[in-house]
């Protein structure tokens, strides 16, 4: 049952720990015996949806793009009131492209904030970026509780 741990968040905590949108770590599986390929990216929630939407690098010596039709799983975290607070949400990405995206889509991206993270090694103007989906499958949360004292 949601809420009877205080050290899971609820669906209205999660929302708010996502917020708009900011910056966390986004892996891909790879394979049995291999580690999971993880980045640091900027992404948006729409929380009327409970998608996450993610402006990725693609082009060049990227080496999600060869990654993207696999798993996915989102960490976020922040330091709350009570303690650190945590997100984690798991599902496969959809490419936003232009020419078929769905009223619906377009809505929820226009209500989601992505900031541009920048760690390229040339100007941000000359990386290429894709826009994404991810319908979230599972979200799960949980907070670090302070002692009372």
């Amino acid at each position: 049952m949601e809420g009877s741990d205080p050290h899971q968040l609820d669906a209205a905590d999660r929302a708010a720990v996502l917020g708009r949108g900011g910056v966390g770590v986004l892996s891909f599986s790879t394979g049995a015996t291999d580690p999971p390929h993880s980045v640091p990216v900027s992404y948006g929630y729409d929380d009327e949806t409970d998608a996450l939407y993610f402006r990725l690098a693609v082009g060049g010596d990227s080496t999600k793009a060869e990654l993207l039709d696999n798993p996915a799983t989102f960490v976020v975290y922040q330091e709350g009131d009570e303690g650190y607070e945590s997100v984690v949400a798991q599902g496969e990405l959809e490419e936003i492209a232009e020419g078929d995206v769905s009223t619906a889509v377009l809505d929820g991206l226009s209500r989601v904030d992505i900031p541009l993270f920048d760690v390229f090694e040339r100007d941000v103007r000359e990386v290429e970026f894709d826009f994404y989906r991810m319908p979230a499958t599972e979200v799960t949360g949980k907070r670090e509780l302070q002692e009372l004292g």
